[in-house]
């Protein structure tokens, strides 16, 4: 009897320039049973052959030569499809919605929590498993921005520009804790959990960010 073809394992690949982080998220995704392949820079992981398996990239933002927002936008010029997690350090709000933007599903602030990262990492790898979701049509998005107030929308396409909260604060002319209120309603409403999540929904959605001397405010008659 001819045994069915074993599926190959996932694998995660790490690519941070620092040893000491490598080794740390190889310890951990080794913890739970995961293979683990890391990588010094973004050049050398470009220069692996990927195997045909199910497979998460997980890489650091800011790191020199070749960033992680340059290493998305090369696999996506070659037209690798790989779920990926970025990690980004506290206050690179702009850097992470520019991620998303160029193809990652989540991304991770440091310092982050090990079951945070686990469960970011199992989720792409489930997303890897499975064919590309189909987006929000028109009226899905329709439904979704109409739940909102004109002020939620203006935060919210500030929000996708990649502006912090003081930031956004500084621009409505409102105060910070106003905008943490905002942004947890319209995060209620579009029934989102996350920034990337909610990063994710406004791009399939068409909602663009507001240029760097533009202002908010034309997401109210965007819906109708």
């Amino acid at each position: 009897m001819n045994s069915e073809p074993k599926s190959a394992a996932p694998i995660v690949y790490v690519v941070d320039d620092e040893p000491a982080v490598r080794d740390s998220l190889r310890l951990l995704f080794q913890s739970v049973g995961l293979a683990v392949q890391g990588f010094p820079d973004a050049a050398s992981f470009l220069a692996q052959p990927l195997g045909e398996g199910p497979a998460c990239l997980v890489s650091d933002l800011r790191m020199p030569m070749t960033s992680g927002i340059d290493l998305l936008e090369a696999l996506q010029k070659r037209g690798t499809r790989i779920p990926a997690v970025m990690i980004s350090g506290h206050g690179d709000v702009k850097l992470a919605v520019r991620a998303l933007k160029s193809g990652a599903i989540d991304f991770i602030e440091k310092p982050f929590d090990d079951q945070e990262l686990l469960d970011a990492v199992n989720g792409a790898l489930k997303n890897a498993q499975r064919s590309p979701g189909i987006e929000p049509d028109s009226a899905e998005c329709g439904r979704h921005v109409d739940q909102l107030t004109p002020r939620e929308k203006e935060v919210l396409q500030l929000v996708v520009s990649g502006k912090p909260n003081k930031l956004i604060a500084r621009a409505l002319d409102i105060s910070t804790r106003t905008v943490e209120a905002h942004r947890a309603h319209l995060m209620e409403k579009l029934e989102v959990g996350s920034l990337a999540e909610l990063v994710r929904l406004a791009l399939q959605c068409g909602i663009a960010g507001v240029p760097e001397d533009g202002q908010a405010g034309n997401l109210r008659n965007q819906s109708r």
